[in-house]
């Protein structure tokens, strides 16, 4: 038995606390290396992600900025008592290939997150399909030791569109549709800047209609996932939560 599945096995014997399983699905392909405010071009370019890219100095890039937003989202769950012990994080990163680098465990053993880094191409259904798995498995450990849960959520974040295997694609998207639709499943489809794929975004998300996040405001976004994460973790496993939407102005487009 591996050291990962002890652990996680090891954190719901010690733990019995209804948990919150969240995934992370996230772009980390080439072009959330763009850059945005002041910058000054060098006249190089880049071929990557399927296009190219004008080098530049300065500005702030889309990766560096959910970088942050990721350690502010693990502070905020730290600093809140009850979604401390309920919320579980996984995060999957796709870009040539879909990758966990962060498998479901109590989140206090989660303190070396890698730092993301920007290139390859967008392969998005490989990515939906690994955090499926993730979370299928993950429920699979709740349910063997009698631990409860809520709803799993898919947190599915990209600013280009998928250019890796259609199969793996569609697959996707049936898995995600189906599961949604028996009420197994909560996706939230987020779109990064202008060339985000939207209508990729809504064949993930029978439900809930994507938004598209403003300017780089990847902070507001995990503080407003956070919170609702804190007010899931407070309500009772089975019971309808409505969505903050007030919250939600602040760092999306409705």
């Amino acid at each position: 038995m591996d050291r990962n599945l002890l652990l996680r096995l090891e954190d719901l014997v010690n733990n019995p606390t209804a948990r919150v399983p969240v995934c992370l699905c996230l772009d980390t392909s080439g072009s959330m290396g763009a850059v945005e405010g002041e910058c000054t071009p060098t006249g190089e370019t880049v071929y990557d992600d399927g296009k190219m890219w004008n080098l530049v100095t300065g500005g702030t890039s889309r990766i560096d900025e959910l970088n942050e937003g990721i350690k502010l989202f693990y502070d905020a769950i730290r600093e809140d008592e009850t979604a401390l012990y309920a919320a579980e994080i996984s995060i999957v990163t796709f870009d040539d290939e879909a990758r966990c680098i962060a498998d479901f465990a109590n989140i206090d053993r989660q303190t070396d997150i890698p730092e993301l880094v920007a290139e390859g191409m967008t392969a998005m259904g490989e990515g939906v399909n690994l955090a499926l798995d993730l979370l299928e498995r993950r429920k699979a450990e709740y349910q063997d030791k009698g631990v409860d849960y809520y709803q799993p959520w898919l947190v599915l974040m990209t600013d280009g569109q998928p250019n890796s295997g259609k199969e793996e694609l569609e697959r996707a998207i049936a898995r995600t549709v189906s599961l949604v639709n028996q009420k197994k499943l909560t996706v939230f489809p987020i779109g990064i800047g202008s060339d985000a794929d939207m209508d990729t975004l809504q064949r993930f998300s029978p439900a809930r209609t994507p938004l598209r996040l403003k300017e780089l405001r990847f902070k507001e976004l995990f503080t407003w996932l956070s919170k609702s994460i804190a007010t899931t973790s407070r309500s009772t496993p089975g019971e309808r939560i409505p969505l903050d939407l007030e919250g939600i102005k602040g760092w999306a487009e409705l």
